[in-house]
């Protein structure tokens, strides 16, 4: 007997023995008259809770106890997608799938797909990718869409529409290098998805319920009702900071507008996720050209980055701080969640996940990856507890323990790392496959006349990376610079990895002689000042600058004549505002600048955008 039939007789066991408790069908919107007897559950504390009592919670609208007439054939003509591949057994899941995603087995092709551009795609070996639909959108939530892009510019419609053919396929999508300029349509296309997706499933459940009343009367129940998770979330979305979800929390509203919607907890959400009365964005007022447009899209409005808020959808009405055994959607950082799964040491509300939304994947590897990963690696697990699931109406594809073979994650980041990379090739298993989308980049454009130096050094293991790195920069280019009368002054070094950063500053604590100023995303303002004004001074000859520093806080650096590039930075805006930072000071010309950018072949995604696509190719070779 393996794990998996051992946790899952044991939930039966324990679900056996809670005689009384509802079901998770009884209530919240997916209500019949018979289930719908059944005593009320106990709610899941959390911090985001509003305080309204347990019986307030559960009223439930009769008017939606079934699929109104008026939609049965929309239903009909868009539930064929999400049945074969989210219905009771799914079209692409079998032992021969399961056993090519886990040993890394994907056929790849590549084409160009519309607006969308030149992409990726993965399957299965054996399988073939299944086409997009037209068919995938409820016709409920797509006339209303249609009639919103018909105002938009048509290059804008088409990509939506091509972004919409791609998720229709229930694949895994990638997109690597989301401008920000598309940012909000794409926010509003996978909503749509989402809504669709959960719209789907609660159809799917309340036609249930009625055949299952109707069938009381003959006595012969039908056997093939299974049509839903261990719990209620079926779609999370990971952000980093409360305004991002603020952004998502517009998206989704979109789709559900009044008065035929009606929005609970509205003022609520907005005072907490938005800024505080009194509270003035500096980054939204200040005139234009003062920030750069990723900074102030990043880090505009309420930047906290503990949150988490449950979200249900019924057919008339939206519902924020729904707890979250309760809701449909989970909008959370990752820090949020963990904090909670710690809390309660229980994920059970992430066991029934199908689609998976990450976005702003280059603001989150500048939190903390690893809450990324811990969030993750608790998806479509089996649960603790049974939390009154009926088990008979419990998709057999997650009594096997195989839910995140269907999960559809979707991922969005302005730049691509190694991190969100490995993410796409090692953490997706969907059977129905993956699409990454490619970009090809330009050079950055940098002041001219600037003698840009890259320096490679060899490495052949991806493990021994750091240590070649350190050794290289330690016992041949430092000690070059600090012979020269010119280079051993006004000396910036930026280092990319807050690992590498560490070291490196220890080790110019042990050098004698050597005078340095240090900025980091830990710096408070009051050393922030001492050391800029520092170094412009003379005071200090070097100043080491982290990455995470500059992506939180763009301060412009004066004194600065050598930059020394420890690693290709992460973002590539930030090479070309970190050599326009001599050009603060009156009268340097670009011969009085030296840049040096030490990199291997290891830094293939960071030298793709700084030196372009064709013009990292080139470096590599020349290695």
């Amino acid at each position: 007997m393996n794990d998996t039939t051992t946790r899952l007789l044991t939930l039966l066991n324990v679900s056996a023995t809670k005689a009384g408790k509802r079901k998770w069908t009884a209530a919240d919107e997916f209500p019949s008259e018979k289930l719908n007897k059944r005593s009320k559950s106990a709610r899941f504390a959390t911090d985001e809770e509003p305080e309204v009592s347990a019986v307030a919670e559960v009223t439930v609208d009769t008017a939606e106890d079934t699929v109104p007439a008026e939609e049965e054939a929309d239903d009909e003509g868009g539930s064929d997608v999400y049945e074969s591949h989210f219905g009771r057994t799914p079209a692409l899941l079998s032992e021969s799938s399961r056993a090519a995603v886990d040993r890394h087995a994907w056929t790849t092709s590549r084409r160009t797909s519309g607006k969308l551009g030149a992409v990726v795609e993965l399957v299965p070996e054996g399988l073939q990718p299944g086409p997009p639909s037209d068919t995938a959108i409820l016709e409920r939530l797509r006339t209303p869409f249609r009639k919103r892009q018909a105002k938009q510019p048509r290059d804008e419609t088409e990509l939506q529409n091509d972004l919409l053919s791609a998720l229709s396929t229930n694949r895994d999508v990638y997109l690597p290098s989301t401008a920000w300029e598309h940012k909000k349509s794409f926010r509003e296309t996978i909503s749509l998805h989402a809504i669709n997706h959960i719209t789907k499933k609660r159809r799917r459940v309340l036609k249930n319920n009625e055949r299952l009343t109707k069938a009381d009367s003959t006595g012969s129940p039908p056997e093939d009702v299974q049509d839903q998770g261990f719990t209620r979330p079926s779609v999370l979305i990971l952000l980093p900071f409360r305004s991002s979800a603020l952004d998502w929390f517009t998206a989704l509203t979109s789709h559900t507008p009044a008065p035929a919607f009606q929005i609970e907890n509205q003022s609520r959400f907005l005072a907490e996720y938005g800024l505080s009365p009194g509270m003035v964005d500096k980054l939204a007022t200040a005139e234009p050209g003062t920030y750069s447009r990723d900074h102030v899209e990043t880090f505009k409005g309420n930047v906290d980055d503990n949150f988490r808020v449950g979200v249900k959808l019924t057919r008339k009405s939206v519902k924020m701080f729904s707890e979250f055994y309760g809701c449909d959607i989970i909008m959370a950082s990752p820090l949020g969640l963990r904090r909670s799964i710690e809390k309660e040491k229980s994920a059970d509300y992430l066991s029934s996940i199908e689609v998976l939304v990450v976005d702003q994947l280059e603001a989150l590897t500048m939190q903390n990856w690893e809450h990324v990963k811990f969030v993750l690696s608790h998806l479509n697990k089996l649960p603790k507890d049974s939390h009154n699931a009926d088990f008979s109406r419990i998709k057999p594809w997650y009594l096997d323990g195989h839910a995140e073979y269907l999960r559809q994650s979707i991922l969005m980041s302005a730049i691509e790392t190694p991190e969100t990379r490995s993410l796409f090739n090692s953490s997706l298993k969907n059977v129905a496959g993956k699409l990454r989308v490619e970009k090809r980049w330009s050079p950055v454009q940098v002041p001219e006349g600037i003698d840009q130096n890259l320096v490679h050094f060899d490495c052949s293991n991806p493990k021994d990376e750091a240590d070649k790195r350190f050794n290289y920069f330690t016992t041949q280019l430092l000690p070059l610079v600090l012979k020269s009368a010119v280079q051993s002054s006004n000396t910036a070094v930026f280092i990319p990895s807050s690992f590498d950063f560490i070291r490196v500053q220890n080790y110019f604590k042990k050098q004698s002689g050597v005078t340095f100023a240090v900025l980091s995303e830990y710096s408070t303002n009051q050393e922030i000042s001492r050391a800029r004004q520092a170094f412009f001074n003379g005071k200090k000859a070097f100043i080491l600058i982290s990455e995470r520093f500059h992506f939180y806080k763009r301060y412009k650096i004066r004194g600065i004549r050598n930059l020394i590039f420890y690693g290709p930075p992460e973002h590539p805006q930030f090479y070309t505002e970190l050599l326009s930072c001599p050009f603060l000071d009156e009268g340097v010309e670009a011969g009085d600048v030296t840049c040096r950018v030490v990199y291997s072949k290891y830094d293939w995604f960071r030298l793709e955008r700084i030196a372009g696509t064709e013009g990292a190719v080139e470096l590599i070779k020349a290695a």
